[in-house]
């Protein structure tokens, strides 16, 4: 009887899922294939390739990856993170259905959500994701799928899916979850319920700050779905930033790992500090989800928020006087980056909303590099000083 062959380790799958061993003189680095066309067999529509459709060389391997890294069928590469949302949900949704959505949750899928998808006559109704009877009260018979992210952008919250999955398959709906700020060596949402995994892949999957994309994994018929909404709606990424990211996710687990180490290390210093009035950081004991975090993730990750004594003035003047953090807006690279959302993704909320949000002003997202984590606390003390 032959031997059951033992799944691979995420490490080995990053590096190597989704590739075939090549023959004797093939190259061990894929080749990118930056072409728009490709020969078309005569007289058969079987074979087109295109990379509008997603299925050229560079991007059916990292789809295939991406999908082994968070044990799904299939997996699709788009555009963008906000493109791969998009097109998620526009293969749920129709006319007339109804979206259950967590209030916590990115500036730009809440404006998806709530002005966009609302031209197209698909409803919505915000719920607190920590109110567990919220999201079954909230369920309506033309609700077809609920959507949440964990952890959440920017307050790095950590929801429970385990009651909230429970009610989606009560009730015979779509579980989708945004991990992006996981990444999956941190957490995999379809272990836990969930039906649809969402990634911006610009962030931790790629990890280097010079990729736009976005990722959908569930199953194989539900992302040919998403493929034929990508299609239409032009959101297929191109060759390059696929055969960038196929590189990028390489070393995911390894930067994963250092990330998750940094972060801990920067948020106890944080938590140490009269400046700092509050440290949001899952790994924290002080953290309101600590224990959610430690039970549904394998590792606490590499974003973490402060919040200034001092407001919005002791903000930026931490701001100017930063030399390794970077101030930018976007977060999972291996460089060390912070920004105030009052200027970014929750711009257009005024600074009560904010407030009620868990935003208020003197907030501050850190994602944290891999840089030596003693140069990133000396940065930050000199920076408070």
């Amino acid at each position: 009887m032959a031997r059951r062959r033992k799944p691979q380790g995420l490490s080995t799958t990053a590096v190597h899922g989704g590739s075939e061993r090549g023959a004797d003189g093939s190259p061990v680095v894929a080749p990118l294939v930056q072409s728009v066309n490709f020969m078309q067999p005569v007289g058969a529509a079987e074979g087109l390739k295109y990379p509008r459709y997603g299925n050229v060389p560079n991007a059916e391997t990292v789809q295939r990856r991406i999908a082994l890294l968070e044990g799904a069928e299939a997996g699709l590469l788009l555009g963008s993170g906000m493109g791969a949302t998009a097109c998620a949900l526009l293969a749920l949704l129709r006319p007339g259905d109804h979206l259950l959505c967590s209030q916590a949750i990115y500036g730009g899928t809440h404006r998806l959500v709530t002005q966009e998808l609302a031209t197209l006559g698909i409803e919505h109704t915000l719920v607190d994701p920590h109110e567990t009877r919220a999201w079954r009260r909230r369920v309506r018979k033309e609700t077809r799928a609920i959507f949440l992210e964990s952890p959440v952008n920017p307050t790095c919250r950590v929801i429970d899916l385990a009651p909230v999955s429970q009610i989606a398959k009560d009730q015979g709906l779509a579980l989708v979850v945004d991990s992006t700020f996981a990444s999956p060596i941190n957490f995999r949402p379809l272990q836990h319920g969930a039906d649809v995994v969402i990634h911006s892949a610009t962030k931790y999957l790629n990890g280097h700050h010079d990729v736009l994309g976005g990722a959908v994994v569930g199953t194989a018929p539900y992302v040919e779905e998403v493929r034929q909404k990508m299609i239409v709606w032009g959101q297929a990424p191109d060759p390059f930033a696929c055969w960038l990211l196929d590189r990028g996710l390489k070393t995911l687990d390894v930067r994963v790992q250092r990330h998750n180490e940094n972060a801990m290390r920067v948020a106890q210093w944080c938590e140490q500090r009269k400046e700092i009035r509050r440290v949001h950081f899952p790994g924290l004991a002080s953290h309101p989800d600590h224990e959610v975090a430690r039970r549904q993730m394998t590792g606490f990750g590499g974003m973490l928020a402060i919040e200034l004594a001092g407001g919005a003035r002791a903000a930026e003047k931490m701001l100017r006087k930063l030399q390794i953090f970077r101030h930018a807006p976007s977060l999972g690279g291996v460089d060390s980056l912070v920004s105030e959302p009052r200027h970014t993704s929750h711009a257009h909320l005024s600074a009560a909303e904010r407030a009620k949000v868990g935003i208020p002003d003197g907030f501050l997202r850190l994602s944290i590099g891999i840089e030596d984590a003693e140069d990133l606390v000396a940065d930050l003390e000199q920076a408070l000083a």
